[in-house]
């Protein structure tokens, strides 16, 4: 079976790490990067610290326009799929990579494999919500990480497409934890200098263009972060660097330490040893729940039901006084709950792809 792979963004790379291992043992991989994330910090420090293979194409595709960004990679990953002839085209999650490879395969008539299929949040203002939903509609294979995004797919008429795998981002969890310890990470501050991780913090993660576009929204969630009782710890996205490091200085915020972006073995420590967690992102929210950690999300909309229970994930405003008041709200952990699978996903996929491919065979197509 030869399989070519798409990633582009963080979640991908992570997600490759461990399927990548388990595919590579009886198959042929093709690891296609669109260079959607193309930052050391953001892209190449994943593939060398979690051992992905190294890319046998980079399209080094990045910025521009949603539709400009989406339209360069179906072409260049067109070409791809044309030269290498694969058996599959396997997709994660949501960006515009996934977007691209999967539209660029269908139209070749090549079977795709989509993982992380039928996550919904019903915002159809979210660009990452159409690219789930077209991408789930032109799959061959659609397989998903919780019971929600089965439930999600029965109702789009999706099902006889569908299988519950679980998520591969647990498995990573599982596998990377501990290999890191907290007295070992060195963080770059913005400032350019080095400081050790202190003993009690807070982790913060904030990229999503509606809570970093504008300074209202970025210094209402600084606000509460300057109100906490222990420093917090914001690794910055390059394109948000420039505005949160204006908005700490002018408001003279001494709570808050901006980093670079940090490695994801780094990531999970930090998320292992906080606190508390204040996020917008998808993974984010997933690894502090896998942490058994208090989280709080900045959004308006519910990526990932499993984790808003017993008071372990709650949505708030991006408004000082919410945030504040959802991080002093207690949570409970319910020790027999393991909504995102028990930690070999990879296998499964990999033998859902054998499955459906033997059939396939079978049947002569």
């Amino acid at each position: 079976m030869k399989v070519v792979t798409i990633v582009g963004a963080r979640p991908q790379f992570i997600k490759a790490a461990v399927v990548s291992h388990i595919l590579r043992k009886k198959h042929t991989e093709i690891l296609v990067h669109t260079g959607q994330h193309y930052d050391y910090n953001m892209s190449q420090q994943f593939f060398e610290e979690l051992a992905i293979p190294e890319a046998d194409y980079n399209l080094g595709i990045s910025g521009g326009t949603h539709g400009k960004m989406t339209g360069r990679m179906l072409m260049a990953i067109e070409e791809v799929l044309q030269k290498e002839q694969p058996d599959w085209l396997l997709v994660y999650g949501d960006t515009n990579s996934t977007l691209a490879g999967g539209l660029a395969a269908a139209k070749l008539h090549i079977p795709v494999c989509h993982v992380e299929a039928g996550a919904r949040t019903y915002s159809r203002t979210n660009p990452e919500e159409l690219n789930r939903i077209c991408t789930d509609h032109i799959a061959a294979l659609l397989l998903a990480s919780t019971q929600s995004g089965m439930d999600c797919m029965e109702k789009e008429g999706l099902s006889e497409r569908a299988a519950l795998v679980g998520d591969p981002m647990y498995d990573a969890f599982l596998e990377y934890s501990g290999r890191t310890e907290l007295t070992d990470i060195r963080l770059a501050l913005l400032e350019g200098t080095l400081a050790c991780v202190p003993d009690k913090y807070y982790y913060l993660t904030c990229h999503r263009e509606e809570n970093t576009r504008n300074d209202r929204t970025l210094l209402e969630i600084f606000r509460a972060m300057e109100q906490l009782d222990a420093p917090v710890l914001y690794p910055v996205h390059p394109r948000n660097k420039e505005r949160a490091l204006r908005i700490k200085q002018e408001q003279a915020f001494h709570n808050l330490i901006l980093t670079e972006p940090v490695g994801y073995l780094e990531s999970i420590c930090l998320v292992n040893h906080a606190e508390k967690i204040v996020t917008d992102s998808g993974g984010l929210q997933r690894e502090a729940f896998f942490a058994e950690k208090k989280c709080i999300t900045i959004l308006d909309f519910v990526c990932w039901p499993e984790t808003m229970v017993e008071g372990r994930n709650q949505l708030a405003k991006p408004v000082a006084e919410d945030i504040l008041d959802k991080l002093g709200q207690p949570q409970r952990v319910v020790e027999t709950y393991h909504p995102f699978g028990d930690g070999h996903s990879a296998e499964k996929i990999v033998k859902a792809m054998e499955v459906y491919q033997t059939k396939r065979g079978s049947e002569g197509l």
